[in-house]
Parts: structure tokens; C-alpha cells; sequence
């Protein structure tokens, strides 16, 4: 395993507990690694029921990542309405939707071609 491997692996894994304490929902990893011509190599892809929790999940991503990887985002954009949120960290972009925006947009189908991992919350 690459040292890249092992930081995406870290930083995934920081940014799915971060994600799991605040209860975010429908939580999708694609793997965009294998697709040409992408501009990062996975996104992570969840939902909240409000506004309020979309910004709590961000707020405790940002935490998490900030205090055991002493890493944070490159860019966050739509916090404002925070009906979709993206959180830029270079290799890794975390989308987080309120539902319906995300049904909407449906980043899952446009990525078809990605590997697409299903996580298991137990909440």
C-alpha cells in the first residue's frame, strides 16, 4: 500500500466517524479511481434531515479530521443554505445533502461507472 493509500484510507475513515456522530444518513463511498479524467479519487456522499444537521455534519468532519489528522478542508462551498455541502480535502470530496437536493441531483447515477460502497449505520 502506497503512503497516498494509507492517508486516503486515514482520512476516509476520520471523516466516516466524523459523518456517524452526528447521525448523517445514506452514507456512499465511490471510488472514482478508476475513471479517467476525474478530479479527486473518492467521493463520500451522505444526507442530513435539515439544514442544521447538514452543518452539524460538517462542523464534526471538520473537527474530527482537524484533531486527528491536524488536516482541514481545501475549500467548503454551500454552507450558506447548506442544502448541499462540499467539503474539498484535495483527494477526497464529501458531499453532504439534505434529501431532496440529493435525489435531485443524483451524484450516485452521474458516477455510475464508480465504485459505489454502501455504509451500514446502526442508528
Amino acid at each position: 500500500m502506497t503512503k497516498e493509500n494509507s492517508n486516503s484510507d486515514q482520512l476516509i475513515s476520520v471523516i466516516l466517524s466524523g459523518i456517524e456522530a452526528v447521525k448523517g444518513q445514506e452514507i456512499n463511498i465511490l471510488d472514482l479511481r478508476e475513471i479517467e479524467n476525474t478530479v479527486c479519487d473518492y467521493f463520500i456522499i451522505c444526507e442530513g434531515t435539515s439544514n442544521t444537521q447538514v452543518n452539524a455534519i460538517v462542523n464534526s468532519v471538520q473537527k474530527k479530521v482537524s484533531k486527528e489528522l491536524k488536516d482541514k478542508p481545501w475549500h467548503i462551498e454551500g454552507s450558506d443554505n447548506a442544502e448541499w455541502v462540499l467539503m474539498d480535502y484535495v483527494n477526497i470530496v464529501v458531499h453532504v445533502f439534505q434529501k431532496q437536493i440529493r435525489d435531485y441531483y443524483d451524484i450516485e447515477s452521474l458516477w455510475g461507472d464508480a465504485k459505489n460502497t454502501k455504509i451500514n449505520t446502526n442508528y
